[in-house]
């Protein structure tokens, strides 16, 4: 059985709105930790979506930002004599 913060009713006269289906169990974990602040659950959650995220990381623009610390890229020549290399003799103990 999930929580729902609205009704069907609320949420056709709001102009967005979204109902979110929680275990019953995390729904009063979430109550407990807004009343602990003294916010209805409602209240709570607008002060969270309001939130400024305060340590955003700048994301990496490319996949190669990702893996430019180990530095260049191996070259086609490399990888091909790298393949021939590890799989020479394979297969001749079969």
């Amino acid at each position: 059985m999930g929580w729902k913060e609205r009704s069907w009713e609320d949420a056709a006269e709001s102009e967005s709105a979204m109902m979110i289906e929680l275990p019953d169990k995390q729904a009063a974990a979430l109550k407990a930790k807004a009343a602990s602040q003294g916010l209805t659950l409602k209240g709570w959650l607008e002060r969270l979506a309001e939130e400024t995220p305060t340590a955003v990381q700048k994301p990496l623009k490319t996949g190669r930002g990702i893996l430019a610390k180990y530095g260049p890229a191996p070259s086609g020549e490399e990888i091909d004599q790298n393949r021939k290399d590890i799989f020479r003799g394979f297969g001749e103990n079969f």
